[in-house]
């Protein structure tokens, strides 16, 4: 892919906080840092747009309340064209991870997403997507 050099003027404070951004999260220098910010902007974009997206609901949630796991089924079953594969982690004793695999329209993948994270009980979860068009 062809590379494009363009000229960016930022204030000193938006600046200093790009170069906190690069050192943060490891980027080789800023031109990867704002095409990483770029295209990161650009799938969200997409997800309001309804487009063909992939990616991950990433759930935990506590061992201890078995009813959990019988809820996140019964909305799978709701969604088993947009769900690829699930895979269960037991983290601990009392905690349970599951990362369902999903593609599809992004407005339908946030509305799995949303019902699974709105569990009552469930501790913590996100979705994540990419572009796959």
């Amino acid at each position: 892919m062809a590379v494009s050099r363009i000229g960016v003027s930022l204030e000193k404070e938006l600046l200093d906080a790009l170069d906190e951004y690069v050192h943060a999260n490891k980027f080789a220098n800023r031109s990867q840092a704002i095409r990483h910010l770029v295209n990161k902007n650009t799938v969200e974009q997409k997800w309001q747009c309804n487009n063909y997206v992939a990616g991950s609901v990433t759930l935990i949630y506590d061992l201890n309340r078995r009813e959990i796991q019988n809820q996140i089924s019964e909305i799978q079953i709701g969604y088993y064209q947009e769900i690829l594969s699930t895979q269960r982690v037991i983290l601990d004793k009392t905690k349970h991870m599951e990362v369902i695999a999903i593609k599809g329209i992004a407005s339908r993948l946030t509305e799995l997403a949303d019902k699974l994270i709105s569990i009552k009980g469930m501790q913590n979860g996100k979705l994540t997507m990419s572009r796959a068009d």
